[in-house]
């Protein structure tokens, strides 16, 4: 497919910056062998010494790959991984990245989604994650409403923004892709939230509304107890409030993949679990996301989006 050919182009090249000689490491599941594929043509002709492997997915999100594939995060320059479970709360990858190592997951990544959203204009996308990344680092705090209900505040004193749109050619650089948010481990948070897509249950479950008192999920609408035995069958940490992101990618759209739905302009995101690996604290291996559609988002007092527009253009 010309498309993936390109977007692969597009993350090896613009995103990554592979150098001839460097140790490329792609690791995908059977249902993404296409674009592993991809992904390792063209670092091979970055000329890079790229290899690429098949990880079987297990039906939890989150867990640690097997040895063998945590050895090759430790000894690659470049990681790539479109693969589900997702490999971006595991050990092994942030180690990879604490050695070094500069990369990508793609968790749920389709051939279509990641042709169509590897085709944003990166100059744009970047400028939007850039600015909502500086009012989340320097602001006290955060807040969201929507039509359906939501009413919900964020602490984030002394906490860090990461601006995902796509520039991973830092040492040790690490993000999403297909890219296109910005993100932040709050220190708390209490209210209530509507979701629409509900972490890998997708728009299963139909609108949840969800319930946070001081960092901690607190409970949900009947429609949303899969999700919270889900998050429960991880232990007590699992129901902690891990992220609030917001979207920035203008060819998102609204598919109940949550890899793309988190990146939909507009949107709002607030995600359980682990945090440890994007500034948080908690170690443990979930961490689900859950998309809130035409939100108003104010930041330390400046709207960001405003029913579901982002007004900082």
């Amino acid at each position: 497919m010309a498309d993936l050919s390109t977007a692969a182009r597009t993350v090896v090249e613009r995103c990554l910056a592979i150098k001839p000689g460097e140790n490329v490491f792609v690791v995908c599941d059977p249902t993404r062998v296409e674009i592993a594929q991809s992904l390792h043509a063209a670092a091979i002709d970055a000329r890079a010494d790229a290899i690429y492997t098949v990880l079987p997915p297990r039906p939890e999100r989150g867990t640690e790959p097997p040895p063998t594939v945590a050895a090759s995060f430790a000894a690659c320059d470049v990681f790539l991984a479109p693969c589900l479970p997702s490999l971006s709360h595991t050990k092994a990858r942030k180690a990879a990245s604490d050695a070094g190592a500069r990369g990508a997951t793609l968790p749920g990544v389709e051939q279509d989604m990641f042709a169509r959203l590897m085709s944003a204009e990166f100059e744009q996308m970047a400028r939007r994650s850039g600015a909502v990344a500086e009012l989340l680092t320097h602001a006290d705090d955060a807040h969201f409403t929507c039509p359906k209900g939501s009413d919900i505040f964020f602490e984030l004193r002394g906490r860090s923004a990461i601006a995902d749109a796509g520039d991973l050619t830092a040492r040790a650089a690490f993000g999403n892709l297909p890219c296109g948010e910005c993100f932040v481990s709050p220190s708390g948070g209490s209210g209530t939230f509507v979701g629409t897509t509900i972490g890998h249950f997708g728009l299963e479950l139909g609108e949840v509304r969800l319930a946070v008192e001081n960092g901690r999920l607190t409970g949900v609408d009947a429609p949303g107890q899969r999700f919270v035995d889900h998050l429960d069958a991880f232990g007590p940490d699992g129901r902690h409030l891990a992220e609030l992101g917001v979207g920035t990618n203008d060819r998102a759209q609204l598919t109940g993949n949550l890899l793309e739905d988190e990146k939909i302009l507009g949107t709002v995101h607030v995600a359980f679990g682990a945090s440890a690996g994007i500034g948080g604290t908690v170690s443990v291996p979930v961490h689900e996301d859950v998309v809130v559609v035409d939100p108003t988002l104010t930041i330390g007092g400046t709207t960001v989006v405003e029913n579901g527009v982002y007004v900082l253009d």
